[in-house]
C-alpha cells in the first residue's frame, strides 16, 4: 500500500512530450511506498481573479489533488528560456484566492528535459523562484538539467540504459526528500 501521494504535473500539453515520457519514467523509478496521480494542466482556463468565488471543475479538480498530495513532481520544458503559459497558468490558479493557495507548504522536486544544450536550466530557475514566493519547499540537490540525446529512452517509453543511473540517483534524492519533509510535518503536527 502507497503512503507518499504525489502529485504529477507536468508542463507541456504535446501528446509526445519529451517530459510527458520522463515523467513517465520518473514514476517506474519510484519505490513501492510512493504513488503517483498526473494532473492535467491543459483544460484549465486562464487565471482571471474574477473567478475565485467559481472556479471552473477543472480549476477546482487541480486544486484538490494539490491540496491531497503529500508531495509535487513538476516535470517541466523551457519556453524561451522561462516556464510554458499553461503551467505558470495552473500554479496562479493553484495560489488563489489570496491565503488559500495550495501549494503552500508542499515539497517538490522539479526536473526537465529539452533538445537544447542547456537542458531545461532556466526555466528551473524561474520555476524555483516562482516555487519560493509560493512556499514551496523545493528539493536543492540533485538538479536535473537534461538534453534530449540518443538512448536516453527505449522505444517503450522507459529510461534508456544510459540514462538510468542518474535518473534513478534523482529519484532516489527525490523520494527521500519526500520522506523527510512529510516525516517533519508529521512531528511538527504532533508537538
Amino acid at each position: 500500500m502507497s503512503r507518499y501521494s504525489i502529485t504529477v504535473i507536468v508542463g507541456s500539453l504535446r501528446k509526445e512530450s519529451l517530459n510527458r515520457q520522463l515523467a513517465e519514467g520518473l514514476v517506474q523509478l519510484a519505490p513501492q511506498d510512493f504513488s503517483f496521480t498526473r494532473v492535467p494542466i491543459g483544460d484549465l482556463p486562464l487565471y482571471n481573479q474574477d473567478d475565485d468565488d467559481h472556479p471552473a471543475p477543472a480549476v477546482t479538480r487541480m486544486k484538490d489533488a494539490v491540496r491531497a498530495a503529500d508531495g509535487l513532481l513538476i516535470v517541466t520544458p523551457e519556453y524561451n528560456r522561462s516556464i510554458p503559459g499553461v503551467l505558470k497558468n495552473a500554479l496562479d490558479h493553484g495560489s488563489r484566492p489570496p491565503g488559500q493557495s495550495v501549494w503552500a507548504g508542499k515539497p517538490a522536486g522539479i526536473i526537465g528535459i529539452s533538445p537544447g544544450a542547456m537542458g531545461t536550466a532556466m526555466a528551473q530557475q524561474h520555476l524555483r523562484n516562482i516555487l519560493s514566493f509560493l512556499d514551496v519547499s523545493v528539493m536543492r540537490q540533485p538538479e536535473a538539467y537534461l538534453q534530449m540525446r540518443e538512448g536516453m529512452f527505449n522505444a517503450d517509453g522507459t529510461i534508456g540504459e544510459g540514462s538510468l543511473p542518474r535518473l534513478r540517483d534523482w529519484m532516489e534524492h527525490y523520494c527521500t526528500w519526500i520522506r523527510e519533509n512529510v516525516q517533519r510535518d508529521s512531528n511538527r503536527a504532533n508537538e
